[in-house]
């Protein structure tokens, strides 16, 4: 999957104009990473945000498993965020193709597009009530 189509495929990036996207895939890398490989470690300080373009990877937090990414879904947002460590480990279960975003390059886009803001604080606030089991906070 080329770029443009990963970033229209990833729920975060669907109201994005056609240069947008292009402003955006501009500014991805993308990185290959092989089944069992440690994408993100939990406590680490990040330094970048990834969509997935094929493959799955799980998610630890504190050893225990906490969920399965798969194409379209994104993670690493919440240090670039908070500028604080992971808050969970992300592992390459199969083959794994991501596009990556630096961290100085994520907080310009997201503030530029205010559309993708929205987009991601849903995205968190639905994490939140997922995690904590309840329907509402």
């Amino acid at each position: 999957m080329d770029v443009q189509e990963a970033i229209k495929n990833a729920p975060l990036f669907s109201q994005l104009a056609k240069k947008d996207v292009k402003q955006l895939a501009a500014a991805l890398t993308q990185r290959s990473f092989p089944a069992g490989t440690v994408i993100i470690e939990q406590g680490k300080p990040g330094v970048g945000f990834f969509i997935i373009a094929s493959g799955t990877a799980s998610v630890t937090v504190g050893g225990t498993r906490s969920g399965q990414l798969k194409q379209g879904d994104h993670f690493g947002e919440v240090a670039l965020i908070d500028d604080g460590p992971r808050m969970a480990e992300v592992t390459a279960e199969t083959d794994l193709e991501c596009y990556a975003l630096a961290a100085w390059q994520f907080r310009p886009f997201v503030q530029d597009h205010p559309d993708v803001a929205w987009a991601l604080m849903q995205s968190l606030v639905r994490r939140v009530v997922r995690d904590s089991g309840s329907d509402e906070l």
